[in-house]
């Protein structure tokens, strides 16, 4: 599940990619195209399948796998398209481009204000060194949701788990297992699910999976803007936020506790099957790195084939992709949070990743 991405990216913080509003200037309502769907959170237009940029040159083997995935839990009406989809599993690229515009229809997503413009940013699955015991070390729990949980909304915060006794007894026989960095437990917590290996107390290891099994109900505060808004960095990405904290070790407590939102999880077992593809996301399958999506369900439902554009800094991306995912922080008709995989380098992009998006929901005709 895409919890937050980045760090900036759930705290309304995104850049301007409309005009600004001007006062006593009433906007102009979209104009009204034949054919145009109303969803929730948008609105999709029909367009020929010549404004998709770069459609013609995606070799779409990856999507086409993510695709074979969200058909182990189909939506209608794409659940009707999936016999087809796994015919033509072993089929060309050319052959599968073909289909696509023969049984579906692009539309453009936009707001209901007529906007086709909205932000792209990336979530990933972290990949962890993780003890089953506590240490001088490995000192930083991470918890299974405590009894009484639902009854009990919000919950006690991030600093009155860290404080409370009351809280502390609720957590107790609830640990998972322990890390060795709180910033290293503060991302995992963030990005919703990751890997551990998991030193056991005779010494052996062995990798599961955390998955999300839900929070404290407290809304969530990015640390990244709480040290931009202080005027403490100008770099609020992961490695900017490690930098200032290698130089501002006193504060660190600080830092985490301006996050009042605390994850809680549930361990699964990581089997060489697994390992090769991601976390399930909201649709319930298993997310493929570079393929999968978050999205707002409002704006765009779980199992749609969507075709995706952005340019920037950090990638250019002209590519199919499949909406099987969502999180806190991704809300809007044109949004969409990328997932980049597992590791290091997926962490990277995942960590910088924030720039313009174009989005082509593709449905049934």
């Amino acid at each position: 599940m895409a919890l937050i991405v980045g760090t900036l990216a759930a705290c309304g913080s995104a850049p301007r990619l409309s005009p600004p509003r001007v006062e006593g200037v009433r906007a102009a309502p979209p104009l009204e195209v034949p054919g145009t769907v109303s969803q929730a959170r948008s609105r999709w237009v029909p367009v020929p399948w010549s404004d998709l940029p770069g459609f013609a040159d995606d070799t779409l083997f990856e999507a086409w796998n993510a695709w074979l995935k969200g058909c182990e839990r189909p939506v209608a009406p794409q659940a009707a398209l999936c016999g087809e989809v796994r015919r033509l599993s072993i089929g060309s690229a050319d052959e599968q481009r073909a289909w696509m515009q023969q049984r579906l229809r692009p539309y453009r997503v936009e707001s209901t204000q007529g906007d086709a413009n909205g932000l792209l940013t990336a979530y990933y699955e972290p990949v962890l060194e993780a003890s089953r015991e506590p240490s001088a070390r490995f000192s930083v729990p991470l918890y299974q949701p405590p009894a009484g949980l639902l009854q009990r909304k919000p919950w006690f915060t991030r600093q009155e788990i860290d404080t409370l006794p009351e809280a502390q007894a609720a957590l107790r026989g609830r640990v998972i297992a322990y890390l060795a960095d709180p910033i290293d437990a503060l991302v995992l917590q963030i990005q919703g699910s990751g890997r551990l290996r998991v030193t056991q107390p005779d010494g052996s290891q062995h990798w599961v999976r955390l998955a999300y099994a839900g929070t404290n109900d407290h809304p969530y505060r990015s640390v990244g803007r709480w040290l931009v808004d202080q005027g403490l960095v100008k770099d609020a990405s992961w490695p900017g936020i490690k930098a200032w904290l290698a130089q501002n070790p006193q504060r660190q407590q600080e830092l985490l506790w301006s996050n009042p939102r605390m994850t809680f999880f549930k361990e699964e077992p990581l089997a060489d099957m697994d390992a090769a593809g991601g976390p399930r996301g909201a649709q319930g399958v298993a997310l493929t790195p570079g393929r999968s999506i978050a999205v707002d369900p409002g704006s765009i439902p779980y199992g749609t084939p969507v075709w995706l554009a952005s340019q920037g800094a950090q990638v250019n991306l002209q590519k199919l992709v499949l909406a099987q995912d969502t999180g806190s922080a991704i809300t809007g008709a044109v949004r969409a949070d990328y997932f980049a995989g597992w590791g290091a380098e997926a962490g990277e992009l995942a960590g910088r990743l924030r720039q313009p998006l174009q989005l082509w929901a593709l449905w049934p005709k």
